[in-house]
């Protein structure tokens, strides 16, 4: 099942939602951004809690927001999991079944399957209530596929849990979407969580989508700083593009910063005209400490954090400061100066001045 939602709009006295995309069949895309931003609102429009102000919503090219919410054959996945507690947990999942008059030997059948599924054969006659967090959200995710949804919508499902659950049950419910392939729009502000999980993913900003990518995508090609500084950690210098140069492999811009003339071997934006104020956006492990390469600059070692499986260095470089992340490379003690080098492929020129 394909999802389209075409020039959607939804205003509110204070918020305008604007949105146009597609959702491809079988895909888990996610939907990333800050509080407020109108993810949840999002799904509320898919779901039919509520209706638009213009626009269409369709899957497989058939219009959905014309229809209730009880026809669209969507499963939901609140982030309060929203169990019966007077229920146990083989009720629970089979409860959507009775709703859509199952047969009661089919509805016994699939609730048995999802059972299986989700790794609660032995809990199914258990009180919801006396279930830990993790297994709440199994028993939430197995009540959602229980009708064979078209389409799967999951609001930060996993917010209220510890990290430690949260890492196991993201990779429950990715085995789980993979192996029934059901077309799946996942909700979550975690950045850890949508790079894991997502195909793709949206990240949105004040009711509109600023870029839709896959993980490596987003975060290597951010289309903005909003998107390069909200997922991963990000190093911003000031700087003016002085000119564009014909490389072999495609065009490379040349920036003159206060640190140093530094070279980007990713295109820069049609915007951004020669002279013009930019901002060099590279991340912290796209820095070496390695001087036969290029973009080199020159600071003092300020601190140095050592995390087991890699290492963060900040530098001062004149009046900017940069973060490393040196991995397994040979560092340097606090109070060294240091020579390090960014690579020109990873580095993104962006219009404008450093926020």
């Amino acid at each position: 099942m394909a999802l389209r939602i075409g020039s959607v709009e939804k205003i509110y006295p204070d918020f305008r939602l604007e949105l146009d995309f597609r959702v491809r069949q079988g895909e888990l895309l996610i939907l990333l951004g800050p509080s407020g931003c109108g993810k949840t609102t999002t799904l509320r429009l898919i779901a039919g809690f509520i209706d638009p102000d213009s626009g269409s919503l369709d899957m497989d090219g058939r219009r959905i927001d014309t229809l209730p919410a009880h026809r669209r054959r969507i499963g939901i996945v609140f982030q309060e999991y929203a169990l019966f507690p007077h229920l146990n947990v083989w009720d629970n999942i089979g409860f959507g079944l009775r709703m859509h008059n199952w047969s009661p030997v089919e509805a016994r059948q699939r609730i048995e399957e999802l059972l299986a599924l989700v790794s609660l054969e032995e809990y199914a006659k258990r009180k919801v209530t006396r279930l830990s967090g993790g297994e709440q959200q199994r028993v939430a995710l197995a009540r959602a596929l229980a009708p064979q949804p078209r389409l799967l919508l999951l609001d930060e499902p996993l917010s209220a849990l510890d990290a430690k659950l949260r890492k196991s049950l993201r990779v429950e419910i990715q085995r789980i979407q993979r192996e029934l392939g059901v077309t799946t729009l996942y909700v979550t502000h975690d950045q850890e969580e949508a790079l894991v999980l997502g195909d793709r993913i949206a990240v949105m900003r004040e009711g509109r989508i600023e870029q839709i990518d896959t993980p490596e995508g987003i975060y290597n090609r951010p289309a903005n700083l909003f998107v390069g500084t909200f997922l991963g950690q990000a190093n911003l210098l000031p700087g003016r593009l002085a000119r564009r140069l014909s490389g072999p492999d495609g065009e490379v811009a040349v920036v003159e910063t206060g640190v140093g003339t530094l070279s980007a071997a990713q295109k820069a934006p049609s915007e951004l005209k020669i002279g013009q104020d930019a901002v060099v956006f590279f991340r912290p492990e796209h820095c070496y400490l390695d001087r036969s390469r290029s973009n080199r600059i020159s600071g003092r070692v300020v601190r140095r954090d050592y995390l087991g499986s890699h290492q963060l260095v900040e530098v001062e470089a004149g009046s900017e400061r940069f973060t490393l992340d040196l991995g397994q490379q040979q560092s340097s003690d606090v109070g060294d100066t240091v020579e390090f080098s960014v690579d020109p492929s990873r580095i993104c020129l962006f219009p404008g001045s450093k926020p």
